[in-house]
Order: C-alpha cells, then structure tokens, then sequence
C-alpha cells in the first residue's frame, strides 16, 4: 500500500505542475487540443552485472490526446496523454529475450516556434512522467510482465525522463520527430539496468477549444 501511495502521489504532484500552467496561460489565448499517432522506434540501454548488452529496436506504437497552451506568439507549453509501447529485444548468455511493457506517458514540452502563420517549424524539449500498465516479456515463452519495485518482479512502474523534438506544423496538423531517453533505471533487478530510449514519429492534430 505504501508503494502505491507513493506512485499516486508523484502522478498528482505532474498532474499538480500540468494544472499550474494551465491556469497560468493567458486567459485570451487560444488553448488547443487534438490527437495524436505515430510509431515508435524503440530500444533500451542494457547492462547486465557490469557488462553493456547490444540491444535491437523494434516497433511501437503510441497514440492518445495531446493539448497546447499559447504562452506568447512563438513560445507554448504543450502536453497530454500518450499511451506508448516500448522496449526492446536482446540476448544474455546465447538466450534471447523481449520485453514489450505499454505506459501511459504525460509529456510536459516548452515550444519555440518560428514562420509562417499556416506553416510553421518547432522546436520543443521538455521532461516526460511514464507509468507502465502492462506488456509482455519472452524467453521462448510470452508472459505478462509483473510491475513493481522488488527483485522478483520484471519492470519498475514508474519511468521519467526528457524528450527533445522538432515538429512542423501545417494549419491544424502537426508532424514530429522526437527522441526520448529515460533518466531511471527501469530494472528492478540488482545486477541489471535498463533504461528506455525511444525515436517517435507521430502526426497529431490541434484545434483551438476557445476563441
């Protein structure tokens, strides 16, 4: 129980920092909101009891609701809520292994922007908050990954880590690229670490909610 406690309140103190920019926004401008899809070309940073272990990059997918906040003509604050599937393949010992966990993602990205009205080219960086809800892992045999922190189980909840990107805009459709490292070892294992790294490419559109 004190475990969860502890994730609940690190999901409410992001949701907290997300609500603070919001009603910091000016009331004037134009608060945008859209979806988002794309694939994921991801992979992890594996070492194994001191030793780097090559790691592939298999495809994802991620997808989900995306908002923007106007803080001035070229610079907004953008989020959302991004369900994105990583992980990666690899090898320990002449075995192969795959571990595929789903997150729920909320980015929290500052945007400068420059161009045209209609066009537009960004620029954005920013941290992320992940929390894994399920996935699979293999060793021959496809299993349900088991969350949590202790040695017994495959994969911590709870992942952070920064994300930069450049994005093009054309009226309300938004085309990025994006790259993102985790900052925590997601392995609860004591002689393993393993750390998310993921290239989206997604499309995603916004729409002004007021005027």
């Amino acid at each position: 129980m004190i475990y969860i406690s502890g994730i609940l309140n690190k999901i409410q103190m992001f949701s907290l920092i997300i609500i603070f920019f919001i009603s910091c926004s000016d009331l004037n401008s134009q608060l945008k909101s859209g979806y988002r899809w794309g694939i994921n070309m991801t992979t992890m940073s594996i070492n194994y009891q001191g030793k780097k272990i090559k790691a592939e990059t298999p495809f994802g997918v991620q997808f989900g609701g995306n908002y923007e906040i106007p803080l001035s003509k070229n610079y907004a604050f953008q989020s959302g809520f991004i369900f994105s599937s990583k992980g990666t393949d690899y090898a320990i010992n002449n075995v192969d292994f795959s571990i595929a966990p789903a997150y729920l993602e909320i980015p929290a990205n500052f945007v400068y922007k420059f161009g045209r009205r209609t066009t537009r080219l960004s620029l954005f960086a920013g941290p992320y908050f992940a929390a894994a809800f399920g996935g699979y892992k293999s060793d021959k045999v496809y299993k349900t990954l088991t969350l949590g922190s202790r040695e017994s189980k495959d994969l911590k909840v709870i992942d952070f880590g920064f994300n930069v990107g450049i994005a093009l805009s054309i009226n309300s459709h938004v085309f990025t690229v994006q790259y993102g490292t985790g900052l925590r070892d997601v392995s609860p294992k004591n002689d393993m670490e393993m750390i998310n790294k993921v290239i989206g490419i997604s499309l995603s559109t916004l729409w002004s909610i007021k005027k």
